[in-house]
């Protein structure tokens, strides 16, 4: 094997060999898991996602494929780039992420639709419902991408891709790479939108105010995580 080979192939399995793999890979699971479920009562309430959501929701709206589908060919082209540019930021939680938020947010979808949910929500006299399924989804969705984050078990290929265009950029400050980054996402699913049979799906404005605020709630409540939860500590 030569130098080089061994070289990527250390960096491609660095984050599968991190102190309690499978807890790890559970809790990860777990949290993806939710994650999807939060997304899908965003999407319901229809006041903004992360900004990759909004892309891909408007994308897979005009080429009329489901959220899931689209996000994991989406999702397995960013990981080839991964693959050739960033190998150390794969992680079983890279690959968990992306197969499985989109399905688990259309299942919910089709759940809410049979339980009524979908056609009573955005109702004016519904309103403290659609209020109620904002702020719930938000906050947990905030909370477990914080606990996925802090596993460490390797970056959504989103993140990773943002990640490593900010290292080919080491003049411009990294939040200022990734407001940009996040705020093109916003601008290509309005654009899909605006063009799509279907109309823009979700809030622009409260997508681009997401933008903005969900990466520091996430940091935040990550930062609370690592000083009080055991397993998110470096060396546990």
């Amino acid at each position: 094997m030569s130098g080089m080979t061994e070289r990527y192939l250390t960096r491609l399995t660095a984050r599968f060999h991190v102190r309690n793999f499978w807890k790890k890979c559970f809790i990860v699971a777990a949290a993806i898991f939710l994650m999807g479920f939060n997304l899908s009562l965003l999407i319901e309430a229809a006041w903004g996602t992360d900004p990759y959501s909004f892309m891909n929701l408007n994308l897979a709206g005009k080429l009329g494929w489901t959220l899931g589908n689209w996000q994991l060919a989406l999702n397995a082209g960013i990981l080839l780039f991964m693959l050739l540019t960033g190998p150390e930021l794969i992680g079983a939680g890279t690959v968990l992420n992306m197969v499985m938020i989109g399905y688990t947010a259309d299942f919910f979808r089709w759940l809410w639709l049979r339980l009524g949910l979908h056609a009573v929500i955005c109702l004016p006299e519904y309103l403290p419902l659609r209020v109620t399924v904002f702020i719930l989804g938000l906050c947990c969705f905030v909370v477990v991408t914080a606990v996925y984050v802090n596993c460490d078990m390797g970056l959504s290929p989103y993140d990773a891709a943002g990640k490593i265009l900010s290292s080919w950029l080491p003049r411009i400050p990294p939040f200022a790479v990734r407001i940009v980054y996040d705020l093109l996402a916003v601008g290509i699913g309005l654009a899909a939108g605006l063009t799509s049979s279907r109309g823009v799906q979700g809030s622009l404005l409260g997508t681009v105010i997401m933008a903005f605020a969900i990466g520091p709630a996430i940091t935040a409540v990550g930062s609370w995580m690592k000083t009080h939860v055991s397993v998110f500590r470096d060396g546990e």
